[in-house]
C-alpha cells in the first residue's frame, strides 16, 4: 500500500484552459484496461521537456526530442504496457507511424505530436493496436479529462497521481495541473516516470524551457525508488497562453511565484512516486546541510537513498544506523569533491515530525544515542534522515522509500 497517498479526486482536478484528455483501451499489452491518452493543445499553446539521460533512450524519447526542437506542439499521446525501448529502428517507426496516425486525426503534421511510451522494454510496440484505439481516445476528448489520464498511465503503480493549483500572481488567476506515473525503476535523470503538467499561464518559450529543468530539479530529479535510470523518463511542461498572467523574462512580475507554484505541483507528483514506490512501507526524506553546494548535499542524499541496504532496514525499523554513515561514506562516488570530506564534523539525526533522535557526531555514535530511541524513530510511515557535512551553507533533500519484500515479487512477476 502506498505511504500516506490517497487517490486523486476528480472534482479538486481543475481544467486548464487549451488542454483536452481523452483516454481509451487499445490492448496494448493487457486487454480490458485504459492503456492510452490523447492530449490535445490549443494553438499557440508552448512545450518543453526534460528526457531520460540513458542512453539506451526509448523511440519515443527520440521523437520526442526531434519534434519538441522543431515547436509548434499541438498534441501528445501516450501508451502504458509497451515502452518501444530497446527496439532500434522499428521502433523508432513505431513512433512515428504513432505521431502520423494522431496528425490525421486532429489534421496535424506529424512532428506537431509527442508520443510518449512505458512499460515493459525490450519489446515490439502493437502500434497497429495503437492507432486503432486512437478515434476512441478522440471521441472522448475533454477539459475534465486530467482524472481518466492518470489512470491511464499508470502501471505497477497502486495509485494514480495527480495534483492542482489556482493561484493569483500579479494580480492574475493562473491554473495549473499535472499528472504522473511512477513506482519502480526510478533515479533522478529522471525515473521510471512520466510527468505532464500544464498551465493556462502565457510563458514565452525560452522561459519554459528554463523553468522545466528548474522544476524538474526541484522535484522528480530529488526523487528515487531504487536507484535505476529507465530508458523512457519525460517530464512535459505546458503553457497554453489561454489566461491573462504573462511571463516574458525573469523580470515580469510574479515570475518566482509562478515558478514556486509549478514547482509545488510537481513537487507534490514527485512525492507521491516514492509514497507508492513499489512494495513501498515507508516514505523518507533525506535532508542534506552543511554542503559546499547544492550538488553535494544531493550527492550525499542519493547515496545514502540508493542503498538496499539502509533502505532494507528501513523496512524493518531495524537501528542498525551504521549502514547510514557506510552510504555516506560512499558518497564521493556520486562527486568526487566528497573525497575530502571530514567524518569528525558530520552529524546525522533520525526523527519524525514528533521526535528527532542525534544518532552520530564526532566521527562514531553519538553519546546520547540509545538504540531504544533508534528503533522507535524508526517506526512511523513517514522518517526523516538528516545529516549536516559541517563544511559549508548549502543543503538539499532526496525522497525515497524503504525495500519491502513486496518490491521483489513485483519485479519478479512485472511480465505475468
Amino acid at each position: 500500500m502506498p505511504v500516506n497517498l490517497n487517490p486523486p479526486l476528480a472534482d479538486k482536478l481543475h481544467a486548464v484552459d487549451g488542454v483536452r484528455l481523452g483516454v481509451g483501451e487499445a490492448g496494448i499489452r493487457k486487454a480490458n484496461r485504459r492503456d492510452l491518452t490523447l492530449i490535445e493543445l490549443a494553438p499557440g499553446s508552448r512545450v518543453a521537456g526534460v528526457f531520460t539521460q540513458n542512453r539506451f533512450c526509448a523511440a519515443p524519447v527520440q521523437i520526442c526530442k526531434q519534434h519538441l526542437a522543431a515547436g509548434n506542439i499541438r498534441a501528445l499521446v501516450i501508451n502504458t504496457g509497451i515502452a518501444n525501448a530497446g527496439t532500434g529502428e522499428p521502433g523508432l517507426q513505431a513512433s512515428r507511424q504513432t505521431c502520423q496516425a494522431v496528425a490525421r486525426l486532429l489534421d496535424l503534421r506529424a512532428d506537431q505530436v509527442l508520443p510518449f511510451s512505458t512499460g515493459v522494454i525490450l519489446e515490439p510496440l502493437p502500434v497497429e493496436r495503437l492507432v486503432a484505439g486512437l478515434p476512441a481516445c478522440q471521441g472522448a476528448l475533454k477539459a475534465e479529462g486530467w482524472f481518466e489520464a492518470a489512470h491511464a498511465i499508470m502501471t505497477t503503480d497502486t495509485v494514480a497521481k495527480a495534483a492542482s493549483a489556482r493561484v493569483t500572481i500579479a494580480g492574475q488567476p493562473v491554473t495549473i495541473t499535472g499528472i504522473a506515473k511512477g513506482a519502480g525503476m526510478i533515479k533522478p535523470n529522471m525515473a521510471t516516470m512520466l510527468g505532464f503538467v500544464a498551465t493556462d499561464a502565457d510563458i514565452a518559450q525560452p522561459m519554459l524551457d528554463r523553468l522545466v529543468k528548474e522544476v524538474a530539479d526541484e522535484s522528480f530529479n530529488c526523487v528515487t525508488v531504487d536507484g535505476d535510470t529507465s530508458t523512457n523518463d519525460s517530464f512535459v511542461l505546458i503553457a497554453t497562453g489561454s489566461g491573462h498572467a504573462r511571463f516574458a523574462t525573469v523580470d515580469a512580475p510574479g515570475w518566482n511565484e509562478l515558478k514556486a507554484a509549478v514547482t509545488d505541483v510537481a513537487r507534490t507528483l514527485a512525492q507521491a512516486i516514492a509514497r507508492d514506490g513499489e512494495g513501498a512501507t515507508k516514505f523518507i526524506e533525506i535532508a542534506v546541510s552543511g554542503a559546499r553546494s547544492r550538488e553535494e548535499a544531493k550527492a550525499v542524499g542519493y547515496a545514502i537513498a540508493h542503498s538496499p541496504l539502509v533502505k532494507t532496514a528501513f523496512f524493518a525499523s531495524d537501528p542498525n544506523l551504521g549502514r547510514i554513515l557506510c552510504a555516506i561514506g560512499n558518497a564521493w562516488g556520486n562527486d568526487p569533491a566528497l573525497r575530502d570530506l571530514d567524518v569528525a564534523k558530520i552529524k546525522v539525526w533520525l526523527g519524525s515530525d514528533k521526535t528527532e533522535v542525534l544518532v552520530s557526531e564526532n566521527g562514531g555514535r553519538a553519546a546520547s544515542y540509545q538504540e531504544a530511541d533508534g528503533a522507535a524513530a524508526m517506526q512511523p510511515a513517514e522518517i526523516t534522515i538528516r545529516v549536516d557535512l559541517g563544511r559549508g551553507s548549502a543543503s538539499g533533500k532526496v525522497w525515497t522509500c524503504d525495500f519491502s519484500y513486496d518490491y521483489v515479487k513485483i519485479n519478479a512477476d512485472y511480465r505475468s
